[in-house]
C-alpha cells in the first residue's frame, strides 16, 4: 500500500491545472508556475518539467509578488471552459492570472495578468530547459521580443511580451507593477518570428474565441443532473487529451510522475493506448460526443493491416507512429527522487488482447448513434474479429500491461467475449457480411470458459487469471460490459470478495502483488482511481444505489482543487502517478451518469432496482 512523500515536494502533482489546444498541454500550479510543457506537441521532448526535476527541468512563472502580511492563491476554471485563472490574495491587494491556449493550431500559450484591487507588483521567471534539460538554450533579442532555439530544434520559440523583458544565463526575468484595473500579456509562440502581432488586441480577441469554442463545446453535450459541474470538468479534461490533428486520445498528459513514492514505477503516459482511447470514447458517447469516436476509429483503422489484428498494436505514438522505444533519462533527479524517469513505452509491443474489446465497444456505440460504419472500415473489423476468433486462448500480459509473465488474464477473455459480442450486435442490426455462426459459436465458448475455469469457488470469486486465488478489480467490469446480470448470485458474490480484499472505504486497489501474482515489478502501488469508480458504478448496478451514492461523494473529496485526477492515490490521499489521467475522469463521467439515472428512477432500466443498502437483501455490507 502506497506512502505519503517524505520529501517536500515544491509543487505536489495536485496543485496543478491543465490548459491545452488538442495539440499539447501545459500544467499550471497554485503559485502561477507552469511546470509542464511538451513541445511543439503532447509527447514530444519537454521544454518545461521542472515537476520532474526542479532544477533542471525549467520552469515558467508568472505571478503576482508576495508583500508583506498574508497571502494566499485560489485557482479557478472560467466555467465551462479550459481557461484556468490562478488569483493572488494579499493583504495589499488582489491580483490574478489567466492561462489558456487558443485552439488555432499555433501552441501558444497566453499569459495575462490583472491588478484587481490596488496596485499590484507581477514578477515573472522563466528558464527553458528542451529537450527533458538534454540540451541548452539560446536566448535572443528579436523586433518586438525574444526567440529561444536549441540545438537540434525543428520549432525554435517566440516570446512577445507587453513588458521589457531581462535575460541573463539562460534566464527571462521580469518586475512590473499593475495599477488597479490594468493587465499585461506575455505570449510563448512556437512556430515563425514573423507571425501576426502580438498585442493586447490579439490577446483580448483570443480570450473570447478560445472561451467562446468551449461553451460551444460543452453546449453541444447532454449531461446529466446530478454532479454536472464535475462531469463537465472531466468531459473538458479528456477533450484536452485529444488530437485534433490525427483523431487519437493521450492516456495522459505526463511522463515519470510515481505510482509509488521514490520507486521504480514511473512511466510515460503521453502516447494513445488503444484501451484509454475507447474507454474514453465510451464516455464521451453517452454525453452526446461521437465526433471523436469516428476521428479515432478512422486513426485507428489506418493502422489496421488487411489481415486484421496482427498489425494492432496497445498503444501508438499520438501521429500514429508504431515505435515507442523505452529510456531511461538518467540526469533528471524524479518527481519525489522517483527514478528512473522513463520516455518512450516498452510495452507498446505486448500482446494484449482485450483492446479489442475495447475498441468494438466504442465502434458499437458509435455505430448506434450515426449508423453502420463504412464497407471499408466494416471488412477491417470483420478481420479482426476473425483473428480474435482463433487466438483468444493465448497467454498475454493483460489489461493493466504487467511486467512479468504471459497469463490466460480474466481482462483479455472478457473483453474477448465483449469484441465477439458486439461484432455480432453490429452485423445482425445493420445487416453486415461476417461468419456469424463461428462468432457466435466463438463468443458462447469464451463465456464457458471464463464462468468455469475463471471461477474459484473457495474465495466465492472469478479470480485475476486461470486458475489462480488472486483477485483483480477488473472483475468490476463484468457487469459494466453486460456479461453477466448484476444480480447473478456468482455476481453478488465476486462483489463481497471485491470489498473485501480490494476496497477500502472509497478507494479500490487493481490487486494486491503477491508469488502468485507477480507483475514484474517492485513497491506497491496507491488506491487506482478508476477501479474506485468503477465499484461505485458496479455497486450502482447490482442496486445499492445509496452506498454507491455516499462513496462516489466521499471520492469527491479526493480530487484536487479544481475537480482533477491523477492516475492513483496514497494512503494520505496525495495524488500518484500521471496528471490528468483519462482513465480516472471518464469512469467518474461513467459512474456519474449510472448514478443519475438511479436516482432520477429510471424505469427503462432493466438494471434498476429500489432498495438501498438498508435493505440488503444479499447481506452485502
Amino acid at each position: 500500500m502506497a506512502t505519503q512523500f517524505q520529501t517536500k515536494i515544491a509543487h505536489p502533482i495536485s496543485s496543478h491545472g491543465v490548459i491545452g489546444d488538442m495539440r499539447t498541454l501545459a500544467l499550471v500550479a497554485d503559485d502561477g508556475t507552469i511546470t509542464f510543457f511538451c513541445h511543439p506537441d503532447i509527447d514530444s521532448p519537454s521544454l518545461f518539467a521542472s515537476l520532474i526535476d526542479e532544477t533542471k527541468g525549467g520552469s515558467f512563472k508568472f505571478a503576482a509578488k508576495n508583500g508583506s502580511g498574508r497571502s494566499n492563491t485560489r485557482q479557478m476554471y472560467l466555467p465551462d471552459t479550459n481557461i484556468l485563472i490562478t488569483r493572488f490574495l494579499h493583504d495589499s491587494g488582489i491580483g490574478e492570472v489567466s492561462d489558456f491556449m487558443p485552439i488555432d493550431g499555433t501552441g501558444r500559450i497566453i499569459r495575462r495578468a490583472k491588478a484587481i484591487t490596488a496596485a499590484i507588483d507581477f514578477e515573472l521567471d522563466m528558464t527553458p530547459r528542451p529537450d527533458y534539460g538534454r540540451v541548452a538554450a539560446e536566448i535572443e533579442e528579436i523586433e518586438g521580443g525574444l526567440s529561444i532555439t536549441w540545438e537540434g530544434e525543428e520549432s525554435p520559440v517566440y516570446i512577445y511580451a507587453s513588458f521589457p523583458l531581462e535575460v541573463a544565463d539562460g534566464r527571462i526575468t521580469a518586475k512590473l507593477t499593475l495599477a488597479e484595473g490594468d493587465d499585461a500579456h506575455i505570449v510563448l509562440c512556437p512556430g515563425r518570428k514573423d507571425s501576426p502581432v502580438i498585442d493586447e488586441a490579439y490577446v483580448g480577441d483570443a480570450f473570447r474565441k478560445t472561451r467562446d469554442h468551449w461553451h460551444k463545446w460543452v453546449n453541444r453535450g447532454k449531461y446529466p443532473m446530478f454532479w454536472r459541474e464535475l462531469v463537465v470538468r472531466s468531459a473538458l479534461t479528456l477533450k484536452l487529451l485529444t488530437s485534433a490533428n490525427h483523431g487519437s486520445i493521450a492516456a495522459a498528459a505526463t511522463f515519470g510522475l510515481p505510482e509509488v513514492p521514490g520507486g521504480e514505477r514511473n512511466w510515460d503516459y503521453r502516447y494513445c493506448w488503444v484501451r484509454d482511447a475507447a474507454f474514453t470514447l465510451y464516455s464521451l458517447s453517452r454525453l452526446g460526443y461521437y465526433d471523436e469516436a469516428e476521428n479515432f476509429i478512422h486513426f485507428l483503422m489506418e493502422r489496421a493491416v488487411e489481415d486484421g489484428a496482427h498489425g494492432l498494436q496497445i498503444m501508438y505514438g499520438m501521429d500514429g507512429r508504431a515505435e515507442l522505444e523505452e529510456t531511461e533519462l538518467d540526469h533528471l533527479d524524479g518527481y519525489a527522487g522517483s527514478r528512473p524517469v522513463r520516455i518512450g513505452n516498452g510495452a507498446y509491443s505486448q500482446l494484449q488482447l482485450d483492446i479489442y474489446g475495447e475498441f468494438m465497444d466504442a465502434v458499437y456505440i458509435s455505430t448506434k448513434a450515426r449508423g453502420k460504419p463504412a464497407y471499408s472500415v466494416w471488412i477491417k473489423l470483420a478481420r479482426m474479429i476473425d483473428w480474435v476468433c482463433e487466438n483468444w486462448r493465448r497467454k498475454d500480459h493483460g489489461i493493466w500491461e504487467s511486467r512479468g509473465e504471459p497469463k490466460e488474464f480474466l481482462s483479455s477473455r472478457l473483453m474477448c467475449w465483449v469484441a465477439l459480442d458486439r461484432g455480432l450486435r453490429m452485423a445482425l442490426d445493420e445487416s453486415l457480411p461476417a461468419n456469424i455462426e463461428e462468432w457466435r459459436r466463438e463468443r458462447d465458448e469464451i463465456q464457458r470458459t471464463i464462468l468455469e475455469e475463471f471461477w474459484n469457488p473457495e474465495i466465492g470469486a472469478f479470480t485475476q487469471f486461470k486458475g489462480s486465488t488472486t483477485l483483480d478489480a477488473v472483475v468490476l467490469l463484468m457487469p459494466l460490459v453486460k456479461f453477466i446480470n448484476p444480480r447473478d448470485p456468482l455476481w453478488t458474490s465476486t462483489l463481497k470478495a471485491v470489498r473485501r480484499e480490494l476496497v477500502h472505504d472509497c478507494l479500490v486497489y487493481r490487486y494486491k502483488n503477491s508469488d502468485e501474482n507477480d507483475d514484474g515489478l517492485d513497491g506497491n502501488e496507491g488506491a487506482f482511481t478508476i477501479c474506485s469508480f468503477w465499484y461505485v458504478e458496479a455497486l450502482a448496478r447490482t442496486g445499492y444505489v445509496a452506498e454507491a451514492r455516499l462513496l462516489f461523494e466521499k471520492l469527491h473529496t479526493y480530487a484536487n482543487h479544481l475537480g482533477l485526477y491523477s492516475e492513483e492515490l496514497s494512503t494520505a490521499g496525495d495524488h500518484l502517478g500521471n496528471f490528468p489521467q483519462a482513465l480516472t475522469h471518464l469512469s467518474l463521467i461513467s459512474a456519474a451518469i449510472w448514478l443519475d439515472r438511479a436516482l432520477n428512477g429510471d424505469r427503462q432500466d432493466p438494471h434498476h432496482f429500489e432498495f438501498s443498502m438498508l435493505e440488503d437483501p444479499d447481506g452485502l455490507f
